[in-house]
């Protein structure tokens, strides 16, 4: 199954434990400080300033990054 950038985050952290990392690494989430699990993984790029484009891209890095593993 591919990640769709409206996947929940919670869904996302729960069916693929290794994109805590990438997300971390890209500047989506910091899942170690705090920050909620809640919205859609579109949801939190925008709120780091991700462009439509760059959400994309991230989308597709991440199941790359997802199937390598």
């Amino acid at each position: 199954m591919a990640v769709v950038k409206e996947i929940n985050i919670e869904d996302l952290v729960r069916e693929y434990p290794q994109s805590v990392r990438f997300l971390m690494e890209k500047g989506v989430k910091c899942l170690a400080c705090g920050e909620p699990l809640w919205g859609t993984l579109e949801s939190a790029a925008r709120e780091k300033g991700f462009t439509p484009q760059q959400i994309d891209e991230l989308v597709e890095a991440l199941n790359r990054e997802i199937a390598v593993v």
